[in-house]
């Protein structure tokens, strides 16, 4: 643990042997709780536990989207090269009416990749964290715990402590919860009346290795066909292209007896023949053509399909008490519409090891404080606009009349059509593509008064 330095006459010498002692005490061993470990024990010279609830990496999730926001933060952390050769960069999307047509073509990051350099990579969740992990291990000064649940956490005016259930304990100077969703850090000990909240949408989804019959319609962008009962999308998921990606978003009621664990437990419990069933014979039923063959086809095939409900988080809820500051999903988790979740996590830690950095005697209790509100003044309007445009996205996957359908696809065809002839993708329109260009390190820390 740090001492607290408050002598005027701090020498440089001092200075920097306190930062060198300060220690980092994160849950979550996810991508954003290696990423806070990297980023802190390699610009700010930290030493960091990391302590995860599983006993060992997680090898859960699909394909993530990561824009170039976030691409070019992987790259910072040494791990972006790798994953480009395992993931897939895909720059449009492609809209399929319900009779199996294209309705049109929109490039939604060309324009933000050629500013920063980065492209939209698509990568299995799995890549992800071998690549963080294998950096995390290479890095001296920090320390990965698996199997560790948390018991209490509780601070003074100079240090943060941990009890875990097995009797084991952990004292640093500031505590991160990178946990998630459903982070035991803020239901625990930061704010335990914020909970999660159901978006009222789910998704299934599955991973296809060389699929049979990709050579006759081969997928190298995001296609989505939207249905009366919600959206289905198809796309690779690594570099070969002999990977495909697909999952679908539906409306799905609350389980009977309200929203709790057990109740979405068995649904999850479902067999794989069910969610495909369900699929093939329901909301693709309709879709026709060879596009619709191709999709059935995709279902059918299908290894192994998973479920999962979207839950996200109130904004309104509090990100630190004391030395406590809960980083990514634990703060502010969004439904996926946006692609945004890791980068925002990323963001996160960027922004937090450079305000440890502007700060002298950084683990002083008033200079946490200062840190950790300037955090909150400059990431809540940035996550707030990616919450909204996420849950706004969730709307379209939601049931609709076939007159409703009908009507959104003859705009779609004519919106896209008009888009590219205007060439409004190549000034930065599409997708907002102005707020992905946006680069964490360089917004700047504090107002001019702050110092």
């Amino acid at each position: 643990m740090t001492k607290v330095l408050s002598s005027p006459a701090l020498t440089y010498e001092l200075f920097i042997d306190s930062i060198n002692k300060s220690q980092a005490i994160i849950i979550g061993g996810g991508p954003a709780g290696f990423a806070a470990a990297l980023q802190l024990c390699r610009q700010n010279k930290f030493t960091c536990a990391v302590y995860e609830l599983r006993s060992c990496p997680s090898t859960l999730g699909g394909a993530l989207g990561v824009p170039c926001n976030g691409s070019r933060l992987l790259a910072r952390l040494g791990v972006y090269e790798s994953l480009l050769a395992r993931g897939a960069v895909t720059s449009h999307v492609t809209m399929h009416s319900k009779q199996g047509a294209t309705l049109g073509s929109v490039d939604i990051t060309s324009w933000s990749e050629c500013k920063t350099g980065y492209p939209y990579l698509r990568v299995k969740r799995r890549y992800l964290m071998e690549q963080l992990l294998d950096e995390v291990e290479k890095e001296i000064g920090i320390d990965v715990h698996w199997g560790k649940n948390i018991a209490s956490i509780s601070q003074d005016d100079f240090s943060v402590q941990v009890t875990f259930v097995d009797g084991t304990k952990d004292t640093g100077d500031i505590l991160l919860g990178c946990d998630g969703i459903h982070s035991d850090v803020r239901t625990m000990y930061v704010d335990p009346f914020t909970q999660p909240e159901y978006s009222g949408l789910a998704s299934i989804f599955s991973v296809l290795t060389n699929p049979r019959f990709t050579d006759a319609i081969p997928i190298q962008d995001l296609n989505a066909t939207l249905t009366a009962d919600g959206l289905f999308a198809v796309t690779p998921s690594n570099s070969a292209a002999n990977e495909v990606y697909w999952f679908f978003t539906e409306e799905v009621p609350m389980p009977d007896g309200g929203d709790n664990k057990d109740g979405w437990e068995e649904r999850r419990q479902l067999t794989m023949e069910h969610f495909k069933t369900k699929l093939v014979h329901g909301a693709l039923k309709e879709v026709d053509g060879e596009w619709g063959s191709f999709l059935k086809k995709l279902v059918v095939d299908s290894d192994s399909v998973k479920f999962y409900p979207i839950f996200r988080l109130p904004l309104s809820g509090h990100w630190f008490k004391g030395r406590v500051l809960l980083l990514g999903d634990a703060a502010h988790a969004m439904q996926p519409h946006a692609g945004q979740g890791v980068a925002m996590a990323l963001e996160d830690v960027f922004l937090l090891s450079r305000l440890f950095q502007s700060l002298p005697v950084a683990m002083a209790q008033k200079s946490i404080r200062q840190v950790y509100t300037r955090f909150e003044e400059l990431r809540r309007p940035r996550v707030a606009m990616f919450h909204k445009a996420a849950a706004n996205g969730g709307e379209m996957r939601k049931r609709m009349p076939s007159w409703k359908l009908a009507l959104f696809e003859k705009v779609c065809m004519h919106g896209l059509w008009v888009f590219n002839m205007l060439g409004l993708n190549r000034m930065g329109m599409s997708g907002s593509q102005g707020n992905l260009v946006y680069d964490i390190e360089s917004v700047p820390l504090w107002h001019q008064s702050t110092h």
